[in-house]
């Protein structure tokens, strides 16, 4: 259960992340934000899908 808790806690920054480097045009910051999104994200819906919430024993 910590696992999926830090997992979304990064995939929610790094979404914060995207948007703060869209309005500054940080392309470089879109591009590493943008990738921390996807990746953590889908680790995120792979771990609820996979272990359940919480977690099932």
């Amino acid at each position: 259960m910590l696992l999926v808790i830090i997992f979304g806690l990064v995939t929610i920054l790094s979404a914060f992340g995207v948007l703060r480097s869209l309005k500054q045009i940080n392309l470089l910051g879109i591009l590493f934000g943008g990738a921390a999104f996807i990746v953590f994200g889908w680790f995120t819906v792979m771990t609820i899908i996979n272990s359940g919430y919480p977690t099932a024993h």
